[in-house]
């Protein structure tokens, strides 16, 4: 078992350090724009420094080479004496070496050791005794090193090259240390983004994480769970829809156990009833055949009210998931006529009477089969429950919306179930709807049809005893050609 666990472990860490891990996805770009942004802050300032000091360099010493050679065009012949003399004049700061050769490249003066009979070999003097000036820098090892040599002019003849050279340390070790600097400033901001990043990333992929483990618990079925999220981004938002998911889960799966439960306690009951009777006829091979149709009508009963469960199950099964059909423009007047007339016998039979109130045309957008299901439910449960002699009253009326009324004067519904009525399989007199007929569906099924339009429905007792039942719609245009009578009018 500690090796097991051990291995979990073990295998938890390896999956830390994998770059494709999402906390690495939320760093990495961050760490990595900021390190490109140091990058080239290390990079251009000290880039410029150096053209910057390049120019400098370039003016200064090219000017002192044009200023010495101008010096020594004035002098009749180039001898070391001689340059020497101007140079002491002019003054040689910040020059490292200094050379002057005649027109054949041969050293007459060279300010670091005696000229001798040596000629400079070097481009920028080659350079120089074509009549062109030249210049050249770098920056190396810490240092400036910069070359200049410009052409000795006579009348329009070149007698001779200066040539000028410099190593500044001076300015390169501030420009080292620039660079020094920036470096460790950049380690420095690095650093910090890096343990930022990291820090930042943990917080929002813990929270993720939070989230992931709570999907996988509701997944394996524990749908009491949920997650509790601080902040107020998206994160705070997306755990509170989470909590509201598992809410209606748990709800739905409360419903669908008791659902099952019922339809199982419901189907159960006319089927071992069947097999009773069943029984009873294989088992007694003398029964006579009066006892005989009296049980096999029995069985008929109870196949019957089987169909019955199983037909509004089935009426229930395809409101939850099928969509709504194409709507139309229902006339209410004619739907629950159409009702009444086929009810009338069931009420003929239970001696009730049927009043129908309807004030204005009603019309809602629905189909109107599913109408029909809203209005004969209704009124037959009302026939079902009410006394012999009594009256159910039925009626329409149009205002804002469309109100739709089932009242009797039967048995009536306690209080404390006027609510519970419309649950699957919920009957307040289990025996009395048995009796009936009933499935404890019928309310259900009215439910589930109004609140498809958009509508409400609940239960009130009557003062003088039953139940009222109401149903309302949203309110619907006025039919075409109601509306084109009154243009024409």
């Amino acid at each position: 078992m500690a090796m097991k666990e051990e291995k979990k472990i073990s295998n938890k860490e390896k999956r830390w350090f994998q770059p494709r891990r999402l906390q690495w996805k939320f760093a990495l770009p961050y760490i990595v724009i900021t390190f490109i942004v140091l990058g080239i802050l290390n990079f251009y300032p000290v880039r410029v420094t150096q053209d910057l000091v390049f120019q400098a360099k370039q003016v200064t010493l090219s000017g002192q080479a044009s200023v010495f050679a101008s010096s020594l065009s004035g002098l009749e012949t180039l001898t070391e004496d001689g340059v020497r003399q101007v140079f002491n004049l002019l003054g040689e700061k910040n020059i490292s070496r200094s050379l002057v050769t005649d027109k054949a490249g041969r050293i007459i003066y060279d300010s670091t050791e005696e000229a001798g009979q040596r000629y400079a070999m070097l481009p920028e003097i080659a350079s120089a005794l074509t009549g062109h000036d030249k210049f050249y820098s770098q920056y190396k090892n810490n240092t400036f090193v910069s070359r200049a040599a410009t052409p000795i002019m006579v009348r329009g003849k070149i007698i001779g090259a200066v040539y000028i050279y410099e190593a500044d340390t001076e300015q390169g070790g501030l420009l080292q240390d620039i660079q020094t600097n920036l470096r460790n400033i950049s380690l420095l901001i690095g650093l910090v983004v890096i343990l930022t990043s990291v820090a930042f990333s943990r917080t929002i992929t813990r929270r993720i994480s939070a989230l992931l483990r709570a999907i996988r618990i509701v997944r394996e079925g524990e749908y009491s769970h949920r997650v509790a999220m601080k902040g107020r981004d998206e994160l705070k938002d997306l755990a509170e829809e989470f909590n509201q998911l598992t809410d209606r889960l748990q709800r739905n799966e409360a419903t669908r156990r008791r659902f099952v439960s019922d339809a199982s306690h419901e189907l159960k009951t006319p089927l071992a009833s069947i097999r009773l009777l069943t029984d009873s006829i294989l088992q007694d091979p003398q029964m006579d055949d009066g006892t005989t149709r009296e049980f096999v009508a029995d069985i008929g009963e109870e196949a019957a009210r089987l169909h019955r469960i199983t037909d509004k199950l089935l009426t229930l099964t395809k409101l939850d998931a099928a969509p709504p059909e194409q709507l139309e423009q229902v006339n209410l007047n004619q739907v629950v006529g159409s009702v009444l007339h086929m009810l009338t016998p069931l009420a003929e039979h239970h001696a009730i009477t049927l009043r129908f109130h309807a004030s204005d045309l009603c019309t809602v957008r629905a189909t109107a089969d599913d109408f029909y299901q809203i209005a004969f439910n209704l009124v037959e449960n009302a026939i079902k429950y009410s006394y012999a002699g009594g009256v159910v009253t039925i009626s329409l009326q149009m205002d804002d919306g469309v109100t739709f009324r089932v009242s009797d004067h039967g048995i009536g519904i306690p209080e404390e179930d006027l609510t519970k009525v419309f649950d699957r399989f919920y009957r307040v007199d289990k025996a009395r709807s048995r009796e009936a007929g009933g499935t404890g569906l019928g309310l259900s099924i009215v439910q589930e049809f109004v609140l498809r339009y958009g509508g409400k429905v609940w239960a009130a007792r009557n003062p003088e005893g039953g139940t009222c039942f109401t149903v309302e719609f949203p309110a619907d245009q006025k039919p075409e050609e109601e509306q084109y009578e009154e243009t024409t009018e």
